[in-house]
Formats: C-alpha cells, structure tokens, sequence
C-alpha cells in the first residue's frame, strides 16, 4: 500500500467519506503519506495524465478513461435533487449567445451543460468558487455551480435558468451521475476490493456516527471546505452523500450507464467495452 496515491477533493462529501480511512482504518498512515487534496478539476488532469492511482474523479473524466481505470462500487456521488445548476443575475436569462462560467472543462456539470444548451453558448473556464463572483460582477453572463455553491447562491441575489439534476432525471427517469473514485486497473485485483471494502466501511461509519460533535472529524472537513456554515455543511453532507455512496444500486449503475451511453452518442466520450464497475 505504500505506493498507492490517493486523491480527494476539499469538498465536504469527499472529506466526510474519507474521514475514517484516513484516519481510523488499518491503512490510515499509508494513505495518508500519500494523499493528494485538490480541485475536482486538478485531479481529472492527474487521472487523463495516469498520475494517481486512486482518486475522485468527475464521471465525465471517467467516460474517457474506462480503458484504464475501474469505478469503485463506493464513494459516488450521484442522486436525485443533487445536480448542477445554472445561474444568472437577471430572471428568465435565455442562454443563446450567452457566455457561461464553468468550473472545468472535464466536469461532468460541464458534459451535461453541453447535452443540455444550445450551441451557441461561449464558455469561461474558472474555479468553481470563483463563479458566483463572476456572475454577481457581470464578468460573465451566466455560471454552472457545483458543490456548496448550489447552497448559498440565493444568498447571493442569484437567480436559477436550470436544474440540470432535473433535466437530467425528466429525460432519463435515473438519478444524476456526479463523480465518483477510480482506481488503476493495472492494480492488483485484491488490492483493489480492499481499498473498495475500507471505503464502504469508511462512508457507513461516517453516516452512523454523530459527526457534528467530533472535533477532530469537523475539523478536517472545515479545514478543506470553502464553506463554514453548519447548516451549509450538513445540507451538503446530505445531499451529496446517500446509500448510492456506500454501494452502487441497480439504479444507480443504470444512471451512470445512460449517461455514458448518451455522451458516446454525442461524440463527447470515446466508446469503451471493457467492464466498468471494479470486481467486488
């Protein structure tokens, strides 16, 4: 285990999943000597450059490295009510002729964006967190939010254009795919379902646990997250983490299928035939 890298994102779904593995599993010190926290956006690059061997990954990243990489049965992201959202500053904006912040270009927000606006639109590639201030400044006409951003825009007098969690579930009657954590299929199979096993137990322990009161476990989760509001967090936290989290359903795999099979139809991934979901 001490040559695997590990890769998370600061997100407070990611960090809370990975609290016990990294801190409480029997492989906590060798993970941790090897942990990568960085932007969703960062880390697709490591994994299109197959430099981490494990690591969250946006699935539209995933879409175009299934020759190399398998998905892990836990750890996604994926639901219903969870998806991304386009906003603006001015209500009823049409998005034709628009210029769009989006937080990547290797972003499963952005794949779905492009199923789901017209051709027309023009894109700025930013931070996720730099995104709502674009819009409020009139940088850009419109923004794809993600994470705790879909959270507090209201806040910010933002107005929503699209739910495209909605569209998304209107059109494929399956919950949203999001991203999810992927290992090298050049690992060796039992290394593999046991990193799949310690996450499974890593994310049930975390739901069990009354996480709000243990310092250490918000401390690592404040440490990494943009935002500090309990209320932001736990909305988060439940949002983004569910039972697909702890083991893929039939559903879920079914959403993640669609979504590659529409993306291979678009021309956005390349086909792939190789078994997806890791060996359990």
């Amino acid at each position: 285990m001490n040559d695997i890298s590990l890769g998370i994102s600061p997100c407070p779904n990611d960090t809370f999943m990975f609290y016990q593995l990294l801190h409480k599993s029997e492989w906590a010190e060798k993970l941790k000597a090897n942990l990568t926290i960085a932007d969703v956006e960062e880390l697709n690059k490591l994994c299109l450059s197959e430099s981490i061997d494990v690591s969250k990954v946006s699935f539209h990243v995933l879409g175009k490295l299934r020759e190399k990489y398998f998905l892990l049965n836990s750890g996604s992201a994926l639901g219903r009510g969870c998806g991304p959202l386009i906003i603006c500053s001015e209500k009823n904006l049409q998005l034709s002729g628009k210029t769009i912040a989006v937080p990547g270009l290797n972003t499963t927000a952005y794949l779905l964006l492009k199923c789901y606006a017209p051709d027309d639109i023009e894109i700025k590639e930013m931070l996720f967190s730099d995104i709502m201030p674009a819009v409020k400044n009139g940088d850009v006409d419109a923004g794809l939010i993600i994470h705790e951003s879909r959270f507090t825009y209201r806040d910010e007098g933002l107005e929503l254009i699209a739910d495209l969690g909605e569209w998304w579930e209107t059109y494929s009657g399956l919950p949203i795919p999001l991203g999810g954590i992927i290992a090298k299929r050049s690992l060796p199979t039992e290394l593999i379902k046991k990193i799949d096993t310690a996450l499974k137990y890593s994310v049930t322990s975390a739901l069990k646990s009354n996480w709000q009161t243990n310092d250490d476990m918000m401390k690592f989760i404040l440490s990494n997250s943009q935002e500090i509001l309990p209320e932001v967090l736990n909305s988060h936290i439940r949002t983004y983490v569910n039972d697909e989290s702890i083991d893929l359903s039939m559903e879920g795999r079914k959403g993640i299928e669609k979504l590659f099979s529409v993306a291979e139809e678009r021309g956005f991934i390349p086909k792939c035939d190789l078994p997806l979901f890791a060996p359990k």
